[in-house]
């Protein structure tokens, strides 16, 4: 049996490997995404809006789970760099729609790229990989429930 004091060793929290488990991930995609000038915030929106363009803000920012103050500097960012377009909806005044440009468009022949080397780099076997991702998911929607 556990001692009480064994549940609060650091290598045990769920949070520290997920945390850890994160950011070396995550860092694992820099090198790759920086020849396409992203950040892995700004990949996230982009392959959003590469399964659907455009987006209100809003739904954007519910499909990704980030809050809309978060969001706004990162759309605004990719506006800039000429990836996207923001204006206000034609059907809604008070919604900001967000559309890929042909230059974000033609941007994912170039991201097609990205999985295998995210998979090369981390040296997984594909099967593994997917049940990480599917137990996640699973993790995700029992802390939000």
């Amino acid at each position: 049996m556990r001692s009480p004091a064994d549940l609060l060793q650091l290598d045990k929290q769920v949070c520290f490997a997920l945390a850890v488990a994160s950011r070396s991930v995550i860092g694992l995609y820099r090198p790759v995404l920086e020849p396409l000038g992203l950040t892995h915030p700004q990949y996230l929106v982009m392959l959003a809006l590469w399964e659907q363009s455009p987006r209100t803000l809003s739904g954007l920012s519910a499909e990704l789970m980030l809050e809309p103050a978060t969001l706004t500097p990162l759309v605004k960012r990719l506006e800039s760099a000429g990836l996207i377009t923001r204006a206000r909806s034609a059907h809604d005044e008070r919604a900001l729609s967000i559309e890929l440009t042909e230059q974000g468009r033609a941007l994912r022949a170039q991201a097609e790229a990205v999985p295998q080397q995210i998979i090369d780099r981390l040296g997984l076997p594909i099967d593994e990989l997917e049940h990480t991702r599917d137990a996640l998911t699973r993790l995700i929607d029992a802390a939000r429930a």
